[in-house]
């Protein structure tokens, strides 16, 4: 392999991971809202853990400090609140919308990485971060539209999925990459658990199956992302990470009916367009990464 296709190399793993992306918002629009939020969620990550068998040996070697333990029950309170707020915005608002609206986790990180991490919010990347605002609320429109509950459910599990991201930063100074993942694993379906509990459907063989194939193109999307940056950099992928929006309207319009909204896709490249360049401006000052890319702040 030369080096001169490895951007290409990452280009193509970047566009797989957005159609595992895409096809994981596809099932769960199509499952619609018979099972609840946090069910679903935990039917998803309890399915998941077939992939950590594996690791099973390596875990039970580990040794962690009670603060890490507390910081990984964090982190996984964190992302579990994210996911059920996922799940619902999914069913309720068009696929379009949630996948723009995700965009704005890796500008919350940038945030909260300031805020508690501290980290040099320049008045560049500040520039930036307002952006990505002025970009949500072309999408939101509010007052010349309804901002519906499913819309209000994304901008908070855009933030909680932040709050986890940040975490994951800290505990991957302190962990092996393996550990990091496993942990969020387990403790996600933890604390999924109860709420799932507390509104219980039973449910179908059709539910168990789509829900496990979410959980494998989940997977496979964070696998491939993977891929993507060990073949080119970051600021090379990012971009690319907007032809996950446009799949999302074509999905919405052809096979859920969903009407276009021009807003919906100017929005979301304000959005991502402001990631972009948060990221590019962390590569050319050669700092530590603080802004993610765009698809790993996914459930």
């Amino acid at each position: 392999m030369t080096q001169r296709s490895q951007p290409l190399i990452g280009i193509f793993w970047m566009l797989v991971t957005g159609l595992c992306f895409v096809a994981v918002t596809a099932i769960v629009k199509y499952m619609g809202p018979g099972i609840p939020p946090a069910q679903a969620a935990f039917l998803r990550y309890i399915m998941g853990l077939i992939f950590l068998l594996p690791m099973i040996p390596g875990l039970r070697e580990i040794r962690l400090t009670g603060r890490q333990w507390r910081l990984f029950g964090l982190r996984g309170f964190f992302h579990a609140g994210g996911v059920i707020l996922w799940f619902y915005a999914m069913t309720r608002i068009p696929i379009a919308e949630v996948t723009a609206m995700n965009y704005l986790a890796p500008v919350y990180v940038t945030i909260g990485a300031a805020l508690f991490l501290g980290e040099r919010l320049a008045a560049r990347r500040i520039a930036a971060v307002l952006m990505a605002l002025i970009g949500a609320a072309i999408i939101l429109r509010p007052g010349f539209r309804e901002v519906e509950l499913g819309h209000v459910a994304m901008l908070v599990a855009a933030i909680v999925f932040a709050g986890s991201y940040l975490l994951a930063k800290v505990l991957a100074d302190e962990a092996k990459p393996g550990v990091v993942v496993a942990m969020l694993s387990i403790f996600v379906t933890l604390g999924l658990a109860p709420f799932a509990a507390a509104d219980w459907v039973q449910p179908g063989l059709t539910d168990l199956g789509l829900l496990f194939l979410v959980a494998c193109f989940a997977t496979a999307g964070h696998y491939t992302m993977t891929l993507a940056f060990a073949a080119a950099p970051v600021t090379l992928t990012q971009p690319v990470t907007f032809l996950q929006l446009v799949w999302a309207i074509l999905l919405g319009a052809l096979v859920f009916a969903e009407p276009v909204d021009v807003w919906v896709l100017i929005g979301g490249a304000v959005i991502l367009s402001s990631v972009s360049f948060i990221t590019w401006r962390e590569a050319v000052l050669k700092g530590r990464a603080v802004t993610p890319p765009a698809p790993a702040t996914k459930l």
